[in-house]
């Protein structure tokens, strides 16, 4: 089919797989062979094309990488000390679309090079889709703060991240607005397992955010997202109170994290008896959640039993 019966949005496509910036050769190619792609690809677009190319070599080197050829292919980076600067992480934003195998990405940056809004830049640049396979996002001892957690619940919240399973945020500058701010995003991810928000200065309004306790009797009902899947959740070293836990174990006793196994509370300032109070209800909401989870491999167990034992003709309906 010629280029020109396809729509405006079709052909978008099309040049976006094209103009890959890690392997900016192939759209050149294209565009040498085919009149209709070279209208798609004029000499602005091509010279962009190449300084975006320039720029992403630049960012490669600088993290001790061969070539571009060996980002676009990397499972892991870990890129620690690197003296990343918020133009090296806005970058790294706009290449979240060309990274199909990269399944954990951890950045840590404690020279503060990456300044304010280097957190910020790179989530600003992640479009929906963005790093497709990653798994695991660190960011450790780089602020993120109010807006770098309003950019992230942003990209999440236009689908970048979607296989997004571990989140660690550390030593990020995260306060009670900024976790206000990604709280509700976190809670629409329901594949989030493991949740690490250690040395932050965000307390109890921040935590009843995330945790989300059930609304007072007669209230609207919560929506049905949530962290259904969150196995740990470390909130050491940050300034959750008794209230904090109070809510925490609310939640617990009310079963909106089954799966939660492990929460970390150290060096928070609440108190032991309040501490040991959310230790009781996570153990409660673990009893309660193998005993459901017996029930239902039981149900299922029997089911195929009640079917052999129907008569033949005999269905389940009335």
């Amino acid at each position: 089919m010629a280029l020109s019966k396809l729509s405006g949005d079709e052909q978008g496509i099309i040049l976006g797989q094209l103009c890959n910036t890690l392997e900016p050769r192939l759209a050149m190619y294209c565009s040498s062979a085919s009149t209709e792609l070279r209208a798609l690809l004029p000499p602005a677009v091509r010279q962009q094309l190449r300084d975006d190319h320039e720029v992403a070599t630049a960012l490669c080197v600088k993290m001790g990488m061969r070539s571009c050829k060996e980002l676009r292919e990397v499972r892991w980076v870990q890129w620690q000390d690197k003296g990343l600067s918020a133009d090296d992480l806005a970058t790294l934003g706009t290449l979240g679309s060309v990274l199909p195998a990269l399944e954990y990405l951890i950045l840590c940056e404690r020279s503060g090079s990456a300044g304010p809004d280097g957190v910020l830049r790179l989530a600003e640049g992640l479009t929906a889709g963005a790093l497709p396979a990653v798994t695991l996002l660190g960011i450790y001892s780089m602020h993120v703060g109010d807006a770098g957690a309003s950019a992230l619940a942003a990209a999440l919240d236009r689908g970048a991240l979607p296989r997004l399973k571990n989140l660690v945020l550390i030593n990020a500058a995260i306060g009670d607005a900024a976790l206000v701010a990604l709280a509700p995003a976190l809670r629409r991810h329901p594949a989030l397992a493991h949740i690490f928000l250690t040395d932050n200065p965000f307390g109890d309004e921040g935590l009843a955010a995330l945790v989300a306790p059930p609304p007072p009797a007669g209230a609207l009902p919560l929506p049905t997202e949530g962290l259904k899947k969150l196995k740990e959740l470390d909130l050491r070293c940050t300034q959750v109170t008794d209230a904090g836990c109070a809510a925490l174990a609310a939640a617990l006793d009310s079963g909106v994290l089954p799966a939660l196994q492990t929460l970390k509370l150290c060096g928070i300032p609440a108190s032991a008896a309040a501490i040991d109070a959310v230790s009781e209800a996570l153990a409660r909401s673990s009893a309660a959640a193998t005993a459901s989870a017996e029930r239902a491999a039981m149900a299922e167990s029997a089911a195929p039993e009640s079917e052999a034992a129907a008569p033949a003709g005999a269905s389940g309906s009335c």
